[in-house]
């Protein structure tokens, strides 16, 4: 039992430096849904409802929260939240690979 207990706990120590590294890829920057608008950036809505927008040049911008977004196919959407950095972690992650 004790050895049992060792090996895992040698595992666990072994496993630890590299936990970072694996949950990098796991971080919460995918977004669910990315909506085009007429201007030409895109809206990114993540899994908790929130959103970012990128501009036309592939920069993050600010939105203001409520703010109404006209999409390229007509429909209007209310903007929730100002994600700017969790989308910049995005891209930058993107551009990784």
């Amino acid at each position: 039992m004790k050895s049992t207990l060792s090996a895992v706990a040698i595992a666990a120590l072994i496993w630890m430096p590299g936990a970072p590294a694996v949950a990098r890829d796991q971080l919460p920057y995918e977004a669910v849904q990315m909506l085009e608008l007429k201007d030409g950036s895109t809206v990114y809505v993540f899994k908790d409802g929130k959103m970012a927008k990128e501009d036309r040049l592939g920069r993050p911008v600010h939105l203001k929260p409520g703010e109404t977004l006209d999409l390229k196919d007509g429909r209007k959407v209310k903007a929730v939240g100002n994600e700017v950095q969790r989308l910049r972690g995005q891209l930058e992650h993107d551009q990784r690979g």
